[in-house]
């Protein structure tokens, strides 16, 4: 099988790059060479997909079985749809790894793949979408520039061809973006930790490495298809993904739930200053049965995170990127939220009329979240 991947340097692309390698596939990347590289054994080929004579002179590089599109993400659909157009002719399949932010549902309704997704043409410019600066709605400038992007894979290749991925949040070793980081090296330092909402809570991480494979698999398949990736609903939760980030740790730090309502009102960024809380109803709803039906296996959320502080441990170093530094919250702001917390409880508990809020710091709640069964319900 030969694969040419768009990107292969960091991340995605090169967990894609990489596991190709694994199976025996023999793997072109195809980027501009600034953000790491690729792995050994990968035929690399430089170039700007905005530039058209980059794209004429890989195109003489091929034929490929297929292609996997991971470099998009900050990419018009018009470059989009004239890549693939360019490759199309050298090209069997095109395995395109979008978003479930393409959806004009999300974060806000539960999903599938029946749902609506945004309205965009295939040759969207960058400034498709954007809003006026006093916008007070939703902001589906994103979204919008994913779906444009879909359609123009679709335009080039033919919806036979095109399998379309549309992952929710990538978890594992190489992560840019800070969300997993920024946890692990908060619960490593321990003390009193602002655990968000209820540790029941579902949540639909997957892991980057698993993305790859289901990447894989489907430029092997027959026939093309849209696809959310994600982990399965009800599997994990946000209490056993924090047991997970104490257990990988080692830290003897003790998790503080705050209700959802408490740090709404004291202005907590959802989805940034704690990543991963969400409390729009489809954040952690999407169906991903139709991926697990064809291949897609998601390991336990646990073994993302051990293998992220692993990998930082030893020296791992993501590629730069500005959207990590949007990702924690200040320590003096946690401080005054964990105050609350242990305000709100002490006068009950002081009372004897009512047992302890399962939100405050309770070591039998803690100790409950960080047996087996509990973390990977």
């Amino acid at each position: 099988m030969k694969i040419l991947v768009l990107g292969g340097t960091w991340f995605l692309g090169r967990a894609v790059a990489q596991a190709a390698l694994d199976r025996g596939w023999s793997v072109t990347a195809f980027n501009r060479g600034r953000s790491g590289v690729a792995p050994e054994g990968t035929r690399e080929v430089r170039g700007d997909r905005t530039m058209h004579e980059d794209l004429h002179r890989l195109a003489h590089q091929g034929p490929w079985d297929a292609v996997i599109d991971t470099s998009a993400s900050e990419l018009a659909p018009l470059d989009v749809l004239a890549g693939a157009k360019a490759l199309e002719p050298v090209t069997g399949r095109y395995v395109y790894i979008s978003t479930v932010n393409a959806y004009r549902g999300w974060p806000n309704e539960p999903l599938t793949e029946a749902s609506e997704l945004l309205d965009a043409p295939p040759d969207a410019d960058a400034s498709y979408g954007r809003l006026p600066a006093n916008w007070d709605g939703p902001d589906w400038y994103y979204g919008r520039q994913k779906a444009a992007a879909e359609r123009a894979a679709l335009a080039a290749f033919g919806a036979s061809r095109v399998a379309v991925l549309r992952p929710g949040v990538i978890l594992g070793p190489g992560e840019y973006v800070g969300r997993l980081p920024w946890w692990l090296r908060r619960v490593a330092k321990g003390g009193s930790i602002l655990a968000p909402g209820d540790p029941a809570k579902s949540i639909q991480p997957v892991d980057v490495r698993d993305v790859a494979e289901f990447a894989l698999d489907q430029a092997a398949a027959a026939e093309g298809g849209a696809f959310n990736v994600t982990a399965p609903l009800g599997r994990e939760s946000m209490g056993g993904f924090l047991t997970a980030c104490l257990d990988a740790t080692g830290s003897a730090g003790r998790l503080v739930w705050a209700p959802d309502d408490l740090l709404i009102e004291q202005g907590v960024v959802q989805w940034t200053e704690l990543p991963l809380w969400r409390t729009h109803a489809g954040a952690w709803a999407v169906d991903s049965a139709s991926a697990h039906a064809a291949g897609l296996r998601c390991r336990p959320l646990a073994e993302t995170v051990a293998a992220t502080w692993e990998w930082l441990q030893s020296g791992g170093v993501p590629v730069e990127h500005p959207r990590w530094a949007e990702h924690g919250i200040a320590m003096q702001k946690e401080e005054e939220i964990l105050s609350k917390v242990r305000a709100d409880t002490q006068p009950s508990m002081a009372r004897g009329a009512e047992p302890p809020s399962r939100f405050a710091e309770d070591a039998s709640v803690n100790a409950s979240m960080r047996s087996p069964r509990s973390a990977a319900s």
